[in-house]
């Protein structure tokens, strides 16, 4: 056990000796809200607060969303805002949502044979959702309109702490690794888990916390980079194009990341 936390902490102060990628103050607004989400590029911001889920575009009125049988929003995932997945995983129930915050579906696991015990899921391609199927410790592509799971993976042994998608990949977080999977459910990437506990994906690239800082990965290579952020609480983050956008559940903080 020793050997492995001097390995971690060797690793960590191997990475923060690297060259940090630095981060430009822009903006930032006051929001009271229990989870921030994303904002998208026309600057929509996603958030929750108490049961409601909120989207607030720039300089309009908030839309806003609550299902009462349901209760509190476990995730929110607004990747495609035509198809805002939310997941509430005390019903183990995901109700997928248009860009007016109209239902368009509605997903019961519990009524699925055979039944699946969720605890994450993500956005797929066409009419898919990544779901982590809790009781055989897999990831698995699922395909609501036919309920069909067109993919599965092979299980992993420790507890998945996030997943994230786009249409080509799925990033999957677990205590001991961070894997990065094609949308036909191949495995292409798999990296230690050094005290990562969350992440942000756009256009490929990956902003990851680790403890109180925020680490970047890009697309074109495996190396981890340390973001050169000012000392505030990180409650939420999420990353559009090379903007990064900090909420410490006071503020919604914005930065231009200077990736050379």
């Amino acid at each position: 056990m020793s050997f492995i936390r001097y390995f971690i902490c060797l690793c960590v102060g191997t990475l923060c000796a690297q060259n940090q990628i630095a981060t430009v103050a822009m903006d930032s607004v006051t929001l009271k809200a229990d989870q921030f989400i994303d904002v998208d590029k026309f600057e929509t911001v996603y958030y929750t607060l108490n049961t409601i889920l909120y989207i607030k575009p720039k300089d309009k009125p908030a839309n806003n969303y609550s299902n009462v049988q349901l209760g509190f929003p476990t995730t929110v995932d607004a990747f495609n805002p035509l198809k805002i997945n939310i997941f509430y995983q005390d019903f183990n129930t995901v109700i997928i949502l248009d860009n007016r915050l109209a239902e368009i579906f509605k997903i019961d696991f519990n009524t699925k044979q055979p039944y699946k015990n969720v605890s994450h899921i993500s956005t797929g391609y066409d009419n898919t959702l990544w779901t982590f199927n809790q009781d055989l410790q897999r990831l698995e592509l699922y395909d609501y309109k036919n309920d069909m799971v067109r993919i599965s993976t092979v299980p992993v042994q420790s507890n998945v702490l996030d997943l994230k998608s786009d249409y080509n990949y799925c990033w999957m977080l677990t205590e001991k690794y961070l894997y990065q999977y094609t949308y036909f459910g191949s495995l292409i990437s798999k990296l230690p888990n050094l005290n990562y506990t969350s992440l942000a994906v756009h256009n490929e690239n990956l902003i990851i916390k680790a403890g109180e800082s925020l680490l970047y990965k890009s697309k074109k290579n495996e190396q981890i980079i340390p973001l050169k952020t000012p000392n505030l609480l990180i409650k939420q983050f999420s990353l559009t194009n090379q903007t990064l956008y900090i909420y410490d559940s006071k503020k919604l903080h914005k930065y231009q990341l200077k990736i050379k």
